[in-house]
């Protein structure tokens, strides 16, 4: 046991310290992007074309592994072949590129997929030694969600949940611990600084309020199993119209150009961070998560990269933020619960997003949280946003 404790805990290390790094120059460059961006929002005008170029490149050179995620998970589940390295630097360049321009996608997905492409290369350099190919996928996707979103402990859980729908892989934990441990805080040493929400006033148990917090959950459900349909049904609305991949990105980003300039607005573009922090806040416009909601599928079904968690964060709070026009429940607390209960619907990783939301509002929130988490989870459906994600035996009620 302490052979394979000192084995896993050096590649670990090694394997953190690579995504927290990683994230660090990630976010450096989104952020740098995005405030371009809106200092010369011309530069919108140009999003049909750099999508172009992404699928072009892609198509040429990484034609394999346009799937993302999707491919980290069938690689873990069935494995073929290993990741190429170059996954990494082409998410990094496609997903800074996507968010310059203006398209609507998130963080996560870039950041688990290079973490994961970097932690692949023990298994086909060291495959003698590091023999569990899946573990050390793992530990990539863990160290990448716990450093981009500063949650070592909501990370662990991820990499381990996210595989199976309805199962955690136990045998993982150690690793995936240390490894998200580490790359979290390898980004925080090189001097990421996290977003904070809060803080946020958490109201005594009743049963009215409990109530609340069930039939709260029961529409963040829905937003995901809404958002997950959308992007899906973009997705084959443009492979059939545009049989060329190439020219997808194009069609999607005319139409993120088209809603900027007729709306006038750029609040539904790239991460909307500073959407999320005003819902926790104050009043922000009902209709905010459904406009959320329609660029996101645009701009992911059509191929621009950079993922999706973000922006079901930024659903999450702001159907929350609507919600307190009816239920009985504080505005920053109905935000904070779809914040989570959108992305573990979504996700299908209802544990990892109990523990996000007490690392990020308190462990005061924790029975809130769990509540409209579980239902969200329910409602959602048995779709989600990685279709790779293996179907287990305990299928959802």
């Amino acid at each position: 046991m302490l052979k394979l404790i000192f084995k896993w805990t050096i590649v670990a290390i090694l394997i953190g310290v690579m995504a927290g790094a990683a994230s660090f120059a990630f976010l450096n460059s989104i952020n740098i992007s995005i405030t371009f961006r809106k200092t010369h929002q011309w530069i919108v005008l140009f999003l049909p074309f750099v999508g172009v170029a992404i699928a072009w490149f892609y198509n040429r050179f990484g034609k394999s592994l346009e799937s993302g995620n999707n491919l980290i998970l069938e690689e873990i589940h069935n494995p073929q072949n290993h990741i190429p390295f170059r996954m990494a630097p082409m998410i990094f360049v496609s997903s800074v590129l996507s968010h310059l321009f203006g398209a609507s996608v998130g963080r996560e997905g870039a950041a688990v997929q290079m973490s994961a492409a970097m932690s692949d290369q023990f298994s086909k350099f060291f495959g003698n030694y590091f023999d569990n190919r899946k573990i050390l996928l793992m530990m990539g996707m863990s160290a990448g969600f716990s450093s981009i979103f500063g949650s070592p402990i909501a990370g662990t859980i991820f990499g381990m949940e996210v595989l199976i729908l309805g199962s955690v892989t136990y045998e993982a934990m150690f690793p995936c611990l240390v490894a998200s441990i580490v790359g979290y805080s390898t980004a925080l040493g090189l001097g990421i600084t996290y977003a904070h929400y809060g803080p946020i006033e958490i109201p005594s148990l009743t049963f009215l309020k409990i109530v609340c917090a069930a039939l709260a959950g029961i529409g963040f459900g829905l937003a995901a199993r809404f958002f997950i349909w959308s992007v899906h049904l973009l997705k084959d609305f443009i492979t059939q119209k545009c049989i060329n991949p190439i020219y997808r990105p194009f069609f999607g980003g005319i139409f993120v150009v088209v809603c900027f300039y007729l709306f006038g607005t750029d609040r539904y573009m790239g991460l909307g961070e500073e959407i999320i922090q005003a819902s926790f806040l104050n009043r922000v416009y009902p209709w905010d998560f459904m406009g959320k909601i329609m660029m996101t599928a645009v701009s992911v079904g059509s191929g621009y990269k950079g993922g999706e968690v973000m922006a079901l964060f930024y659903i999450g709070s702001t159907l929350g933020n609507a919600m307190s026009f009816i239920l009985p429940l504080s505005l920053p607390l109905l935000a904070a619960l779809g914040f989570v209960s959108v992305f573990a619907g979504a996700s299908n990783t209802p544990i990892a997003c109990l523990l996000l939301s007490m690392q990020l509002f308190g462990s005061e929130i924790g029975v809130y949280a769990a509540i409209a988490i579980v239902m969200s989870y329910l409602f959602s459906g048995h779709t989600g946003l990685y279709h790779s994600q293996a179907k287990h035996l305990l299928k959802k009620l």
